[in-house]
């Protein structure tokens, strides 16, 4: 228990260290840069949303962009957008919302610009496959191998934390709770909704990226358009206090929160690093996990396929993060507890009988889709590193995996997942900086040639 304990204090050091200033300045400086060298791209958000459901491209690659983007936010809406938000509203305050919106939009541009080079250097594999990703960038088109390989088998790690045992920890255990106190369903214990998990994941995972493209492109829609319909009601129900809600949000992102009620207060620094780190979580811009998953796409050109990628943290930051933040900021929750996940309930209880099935429907549905998407990712970087034969044995891993994050108490994990985030996001920024003139180049050609795809 000792040795635990002073594991769990190392851990949060060391994330705190790893996610303070410093990275917060780079990551958030990188969204600045990369958003003013390629002359605000997110101002094309209506071409990037269109594209993603065009006719597919006849291009190299082994799915759709619909199939792409989607695989892409199954990965990424999961449960940071519901408890990611929670979290950083809990210990920043109500202007964390805030940064990580602002994370959401200015992230579009460095999503966009780790997709294209993810495209432009994507190779062949030896099966007539596609692959990508920031270690083949960093490979071939800056020659630095070791960092690919530093990028990868901290992506291969990583993917084990916020893409696997985070998440199936976080929905069983919600999943018990709701239903030991629900006079509708029957208890479900954390060992049956693991398994069931488990079993859906090896079903799907076993098919490759097309069949988890083909589950993504079906899942995702209909997830996020319940979620956000649920988001609305709460917040229509609960109208009047809309102002006051946005008003807290805006002055907390620049002022920082006295302590109030149950809430101790928090510095403008930690509000800033709360909703930036947060941000980062949900929509992973910069974190260089999306592009894996971009380099599959059928497509003609990297500017094409970059802007249908890029559509993907604006639909899971800018939308989907700011609606949940709105209805937990409108409860009020947020000064009598800290907890993250009493606090989703407590915001989402707002609606009676539906309000937790939203939550409980959007927590499962995220969750599954989220194992599925980053089991993707962490092959294809544990594939880099030790060729195609590991492929089985990364699948057989993530599969156990996730029964263990189910049953297990996983207190560090969200620490450990924080800073494998931070440590994947390092090489990749560094291709991202050293590359931004071919991206703009890129880009001003594309558009110069299709003004009006």
């Amino acid at each position: 228990m000792a040795l635990m304990e002073t594991l769990a204090k190392l851990l949060s050091t060391v994330n705190g260290i790893v996610w303070g200033v410093p990275m917060v300045v780079l990551l958030f400086g990188t969204h600045l840069f990369l958003t003013c060298r390629l002359g605000f791209i997110q101002r094309h958000i209506g071409r990037m949303i269109r594209l993603s459901f065009a006719k597919d491209s006849t291009g190299q690659g082994d799915v759709s962009h619909f199939g792409a983007l989607t695989t892409a936010l199954a990965a990424t809406i999961g449960t940071g957008n519901i408890f990611g938000v929670a979290s950083a509203i809990a210990i920043g305050g109500p202007g964390a919302v805030l940064w990580m919106w602002f994370t959401g939009v200015f992230g579009i541009a460095t999503k966009y610009g780790e997709a294209l080079l993810s495209v432009k250097y994507r190779i062949t594999t030896a099966d007539g496959r596609t692959a990508g990703g920031p270690m083949y960038v960093l490979e071939h088109a800056l020659k630095m191998k070791w960092l690919g390989v530093v990028f990868a088998a901290f992506t291969a790690i990583a993917a084990f934390g916020i893409g696997n045992m985070v998440q199936s920890n976080t929905l069983t255990g919600m999943v018990s709770r709701v239903t030991e106190n629900s006079a509708i369903f029957p208890h479900i214990p954390a060992w049956i909704s693991g398994l069931a998990l488990t079993l859906i994941t090896a079903l799907v995972i076993l098919g490759g990226i097309k069949s988890i493209a083909r589950v993504c492109s079906f899942l995702v829609p209909i997830m996020a358009i319940i979620y956000v319909i649920g988001c609305l009601i709460i917040l229509a129900l609960n109208i009047e206090t809309l102002p006051d809600t946005i008003r807290t949000i805006v002055t907390g992102a620049f002022t920082g929160h006295a302590a109030a009620g149950g809430f101790a207060g928090a510095a403008l620094a930690k509000v800033m690093q709360m909703g930036i780190a947060r941000g980062l979580f949900s929509n992973e811009a910069g974190m260089g996990s999306a592009p894996i998953v971009a380099a599959s796409a059928r497509s003609t050109h990297p500017v094409r396929q970059a802007l249908v990628s890029a559509s993907g943290t604006f639909w899971d930051t800018v939308v989907i993060c700011l609606l949940t933040g709105l209805v937990i900021v409108g409860s009020g929750e947020w000064l009598t507890t800290g907890d993250k996940q009493a606090l989703s309930e407590a915001a989402f209880g707002q609606l009676p009988v539906w309000g937790p099935f939203i939550l409980t429907f959007g927590l499962m549905t995220f969750v599954l889709s989220t194992i599925l998407g980053w089991s993707f990712y962490g092959e294809r970087a544990a594939e880099y590193l030790f060729g195609a034969k590991v492929i089985p044995v990364y699948r057989v891993l993530w599969v156990v995996a996730v029964m263990v994050g189910s049953l297990a108490h996983l207190g560090m994990v969200w620490d450990f997942a924080d800073t494998l985030n931070a440590l994947m996001t390092l090489p990749n920024i560094v291709a991202l900086f050293l590359l931004s003139g071919v991206i703009a180049s890129e880009t001003k050609s594309y558009f110069a040639q299709h003004p009006k795809d």
